[in-house]
């Protein structure tokens, strides 16, 4: 099977040319795809420690500390001493961070509707359903099986 009738192949490809596109799109705006992501987590989780926002983006806590570093000194991001435990930091959006969130999401919804040009409103619907499922089987794992398989389908699969 060549790599254009490959899901799997075709899937990191397009995963990989969304990640370029978003890196160019923050470049332009002085920022990064990592920058992006730190402030919609912080946006979605405000007060999460540095060690759970690393879990979050699947990066090593330097490097969300670096980051973080960054976006402290651009005035984005404050970092606060946990109540509970002083060695953990507690991370908060900034007011001045408002612009960036809208800007974030007008460029989503720009790369959204780039990626999907072409695209029936019936056609996104599947993909994403598709998508969806695909994540959850995913997260479940391979051990779990197939959903709605019976045992016999799922050994004549595999």
């Amino acid at each position: 099977m060549d790599a254009e009738h490959d899901l799997l192949i075709l899937m990191m490809v397009v995963a990989r040319l969304t990640r370029v596109e978003a890196d160019r799109r923050a470049r332009q705006h002085g920022t990064t795809r990592a920058q992006w992501g730190i402030l919609k987590q912080l946006f979605h989780h405000p007060g999460i420690s540095q060690k759970e926002l690393a879990d979050n983006l699947e990066v090593e806590p330097i490097t969300v500390a670096r980051l973080v570093d960054r976006l402290q000194k651009a005035g984005l991001v404050e970092r606060r001493a946990d109540a509970q435990d002083r060695r953990i930091w507690r991370l908060h959006l900034c007011a001045a961070a408002a612009p960036y969130l809208d800007e974030i999401d007008r460029q989503r919804h720009e790369m959204t509707g780039f990626i999907t040009a072409g695209l029936a409103d019936a056609d996104r619907r599947t993909v994403l359903a598709a998508l969806k499922l695909m994540k959850a089987n995913l997260l479940r794992g391979p051990e779990a099986g197939m959903p709605g398989a019976t045992r016999d389908e799922q050994e004549e699969k595999a």
